[in-house]
């Protein structure tokens, strides 16, 4: 009888431990998925800004708003005093627009002459007496026209002259062509180059534009041209690599590039690899210098090609395939602080930025940093290594204790775990600069350096083939290193390819950018270069 009479109440306790633990199971399970949705809404927000929104991430505390994410307990004010977003958002300032300048004086000047009219045909005499006028001064204003670019045909005479005596026949010989038989000119060939690798305009509309002047080149013609002029200049740009490896610091980074040539009749993804010289922000004066390198896939072998015999800091992301070599010593691993902070903004930006939050107290923090990177910028390597010490290390060693904490609160799943995880798995090279003031804290220099590749590759979508990415990092690295060491690149490609093509090998460094700045058309060198004020 009483086993009886209990067993609807064990029963009920069996059904009820049943439906808690599939409560509970069901309640893992939705959390994990809200971790999961959370996550993949961080990364389609990363897509969507990489593909369409503005590239800046400079703080703008107030434009915040709260649709979800770990938020900080407030601590000076009660939630009630919170400010409405519309109240607290950041009115915009507009920029203030540039005052009228003077035209640029190298530019050919045409004068028209506005005479006023005249009683009498020809004449310069007065309407009302009819008697002659006098200046008295003139306003002048100008303005500022164009005309599209113009084609004009170089004939090149060689005359044979006969000695009346012997009979002898002397004859020039002919001149070096940058395209062997072609009827490409250096300046058109520079055009060319200049038009697709600096100014991202693909060869079939340059084709287009050509033909509006008349002259009908194919898409084809204008492929070998480029092919040609890359193997012309290989040699110039094999120098500007010894030079970038002479350094003991080069900024590496690396970016896709589509490529014709793939299986069955697809395109394939090959890496567009760049490395940069350049250590004017820490008060040196050696030129910089950009180098690029084409490999049709992303292993760890191609960076160990470039970098075979070298030895230095390597300022690099913390792409994996870089790890072999770190592994050997001769060349140290120096991380990017920008990229630590995107992934933090990344999470940012879906939490609307709003104040407050882990995400927020992470960046406040890392804006620090850069605040004290930009007042030391040019200065001497001994003084930025003073004041790192001074100001930089103190921020790090408590932006460390503090993520460390932080990791602690919160769900290892969710993306600013992930975020501050990243930071900390590579905080040895993360922090490396502030031990050394040859380093950076970010890894720009190769990044504002790969910027071409990226607006290029939207406009001209793919690579003909292996060969066409060896041209292409032929042309950026010369392009690429002009611009650097502010020379007009057009101008630099046809000073070059008017004298290579006869230029001995062995003293292919006179024909560099900052060896030959000097005689490359001075007035009509850029305004505004790329240079960096130098420490005094």
């Amino acid at each position: 009888m009483d086993m009886t009479s209990e067993d609807p109440q064990a029963s009920n306790i069996a059904l009820s431990a049943g439906v808690g633990g599939e409560l509970r199971r069901t309640q893992e399970s939705l959390k994990i998925a809200l971790l999961t949705i959370d996550k993949l809404k961080v990364e389609l927000a990363y897509l969507r800004r990489m593909k369409y929104g503005r590239s800046s991430e400079q703080f703008e505390h107030a434009q915040l708003e709260l649709v979800g994410g770990m938020v900080a307990t407030p601590t000076a004010e009660p939630a009630s005093n919170v400010t409405s977003i519309e109240a607290a958002r950041k009115k915009r300032t507009p920029k203030p627009r540039p005052g009228l300048r003077e035209l640029p004086a190298h530019l050919p000047r045409r004068t028209v002459m506005h005479k006023p009219p005249s009683s009498v045909d020809g004449g310069c005499d007065c309407q009302a007496c009819g008697r002659a006028l006098c200046e008295i001064g003139q306003d002048v204003s100008e303005v500022l026209d164009y005309e599209p670019g113009s084609f004009h045909v170089v004939r090149h005479v060689r005359p044979r002259l006969a000695c009346a005596c012997c009979k002898t026949i002397t004859q020039s010989a002919a001149p070096s062509r940058p395209v062997e038989r072609g009827l490409a000119g250096p300046g058109l060939l520079a055009h060319v180059l200049v038009g697709k690798y600096a100014d991202s305009l693909p060869l079939y509309r340059q084709c287009q534009i050509y033909a509006r002047e008349g002259v009908m080149l194919e898409r084809s013609t204008l492929t070998d041209w480029v092919g040609q002029a890359a193997r012309l200049l290989t040699p110039l740009a094999q120098a500007i690599g010894r030079h970038v490896l002479r350094a003991d610091k080069v900024h590496g980074d690396d970016t896709p590039i589509r490529v014709l040539g793939g299986k069955g009749s697809k395109a394939k993804t090959g890496r567009l690899w760049v490395y940069v010289r350049d250590d004017r922000p820490a008060g040196l004066q050696a030129p910089p210098a950009v180098w690029f390198q084409y490999s049709p896939g992303r292993h760890g072998d191609h960076p160990a090609r470039h970098l075979r015999g070298w030895h230095g800091i390597l300022q690099a992301d913390a792409f994996a395939g870089y790890n072999q070599l770190y592994a050997g010593g001769r060349i140290v691993e120096a991380a990017c602080w920008a990229h630590a902070r995107r992934k933090l903004w990344d999470i940012h930006e879906r939490q609307h930025r709003l104040p407050g939050t882990l995400v927020h107290q992470a960046l406040e923090r890392i804006a620090e940093l850069f605040k004290i990177e930009a007042e030391i910028r040019g200065r001497s390597v001994l003084r930025r290594r003073r004041v790192r010490q001074l100001r930089t290390q103190p921020i790090l060693q408590a932006l460390h204790t503090w993520m460390k904490e932080t990791l602690t609160q919160i769900s290892a799943k969710s993306p600013v775990a992930a975020a501050i995880g990243y930071a900390l798995n590579n905080w040895s090279a993360l922090v490396r600069f502030a031990g050394d003031g040859r380093i950076e804290a970010e890894n720009n220099a190769a990044e504002r350096a790969l910027r071409a590749v990226a607006i290029g590759r939207k406009n001209f979508l793919h690579l003909g083939s292996d060969a066409g990415g060896d041209s292409a990092a032929v042309i950026y690295t010369l392009i690429g290193t002009a611009k650097l060491n502010g020379i007009n690149p057009q101008q630099y490609l046809r000073y070059v390819l008017e004298r290579i093509a006869e230029h001995p090998i062995n003293r292919i460094d006179e024909l560099l950018p900052w060896v030959v700045a000097d005689q490359i058309a001075p007035d009509l060198q850029p305004q505004h270069s790329q240079e960096l004020p130098l420490a005094a």
